[in-house]
């Protein structure tokens, strides 16, 4: 199969001028809701806090962590809930799981995210989740 590329003027006209559409600045703006948003920042709080944290990610679970999000004129702030591992350096897990969240956020969305706020809903010891009462 032979394909023959245009002439360099054909080639360095964009597909959108010789359809005749306007720039790209003026057709419009895409609107990303909140609770898709905050559905991004979660799933990023997941795979951060498996990571960062080395909890594994209960998808959808009690522990599974939650996020919300306010979108306003291009950027965004974020509030997470989510569990942490006792003993660990909690403000450094912390920094590093906001700073994972806000630059994937960004990568997704296109959004500047303005603020991370963190919530440690519980702290969690790796041998407590596996066994029952100590007596």
């Amino acid at each position: 199969m032979n394909t023959r590329l245009g002439s360099p003027d054909e080639r360095a006209s964009p597909p959108a001028a010789a359809a005749g559409l306007p720039p790209p600045a003026e057709r419009g703006a895409t609107v990303i809701p909140d609770r898709v948003v905050a559905r991004i920042a979660a799933r990023a709080a997941r795979t951060a806090q498996s990571r960062r944290a080395a909890l594994p990610s209960d998808r959808g679970g009690p522990t599974a962590p939650h996020a919300s999000a306010a979108v306003r004129t291009g950027s965004v702030r974020l509030h997470l809930t989510m569990d942490l591992p006792y003993p660990s350096d909690i403000p450094r897990v912390c920094e590093r799981i906001q700073r994972d969240v806000a630059e994937r956020v960004a990568q997704l969305t296109g959004l500047r995210v303005g603020e991370v706020t963190l919530t440690v809903r519980r702290l969690v010891t790796a041998a407590g989740a596996n066994r029952g009462r100590v007596r």
